[in-house]
């Protein structure tokens, strides 16, 4: 069979992609210094993703994101009916109550994929995430939260994957193993975790609580704030309890669904 040589351009789509799958969206600069283009073959690039539905310009900062059409792309990342109809209500609710964003993220290989946020309907948000937007574990709270309560098992195998790889997260899993398990184990006693990162001049916390569902780990519910306007002693005052108010609310809508399916002859 006589082979058939790459459409260049289609290439350079999927690359455009994937530099916005990897960053909270990014400028028509910062996607062609990635792939290595000139500004101007970047800038149609992205203007076709978003005629086609892929893409999205956010006005407020001039910086292109993935649209959930991405969704549709991956038979692994169709959302399941307990997202849909369970968690997101829930989230919603939750930032209309505490105002700063709030997010759930489950587990995608050895990262942690935003499945739901409310980002962009909260003006307190200092950069909008989207969903599909993957975060590394041990440098997140959502990931830290996930990794404290998992399976021992499931949390040795992720930690033996990212020390052998060349992710984010590779130098931190390469730590004294005790040390890690140690630090994991203190979360996972005081039920969140938080990491604290400098974004737009300010100090974004983020403040993680796992969903349960019985002794299974669902997902991680997260709440981001500015340090300066909430200290982090107060958040988990104020916030804390209404975080883990709303995982009990949604694992027990998860269970009550899964457990309907099963008893449904």
């Amino acid at each position: 069979m006589e082979s058939t040589r790459p459409i260049r351009a289609l290439m350079r789509g999927f690359d455009a992609l994937t530099v916005l799958n990897l960053r909270d969206g990014a400028t028509v600069s910062e996607v062609a210094q990635e792939i290595r283009l000139p500004r101007t073959t970047a800038y149609r690039i992205l203007e076709t993703l978003c005629n086609a539905g892929f893409v999205l310009r956010d006005p407020t900062d001039d910086r292109y994101r993935l649209t959930v059409r991405v969704k549709a792309l991956s038979g692994g990342f169709t959302d399941e009916v307990w997202v849909t109809q369970i968690a997101t209500p829930r989230i919603i609710e939750l930032c209309d109550e505490l105002v700063w964003p709030v997010s759930l993220a489950t587990l995608a290989g050895n990262m942690m994929m935003l499945r739901e946020t409310t980002d962009h309907a909260t003006p307190l948000a200092i950069e909008r995430l989207a969903a599909g937007i993957r975060l590394p574990l041990l440098s997140s709270s959502a990931g830290r939260a996930y990794l404290a309560c998992c399976t021992p098992a499931e949390c040795e195998k992720l930690l033996d994957q990212l020390a052998h790889s060349n992710k984010e997260d590779a130098a931190l899993a390469r730590a004294p193993r005790p040390e890690l398990l140690r630090t994991l184990a203190a979360i996972r006693d005081q039920g969140y975790a938080t990491t604290t990162r400098t974004r737009r001049m300010v100090e974004e916390i983020s403040l993680s609580t796992p969903v349960m569902a019985r002794d299974r780990i669902l997902a991680a519910l997260t709440v981001r704030f500015v340090a300066s306007a909430v200290p982090l002693k107060s958040a988990i005052e104020r916030f804390l309890p209404k975080l883990r108010q709303t995982a009990a609310m949604i694992a027990g809508g998860f269970l009550n669904q899964t457990d309907g399916v099963a008893t449904t002859p």
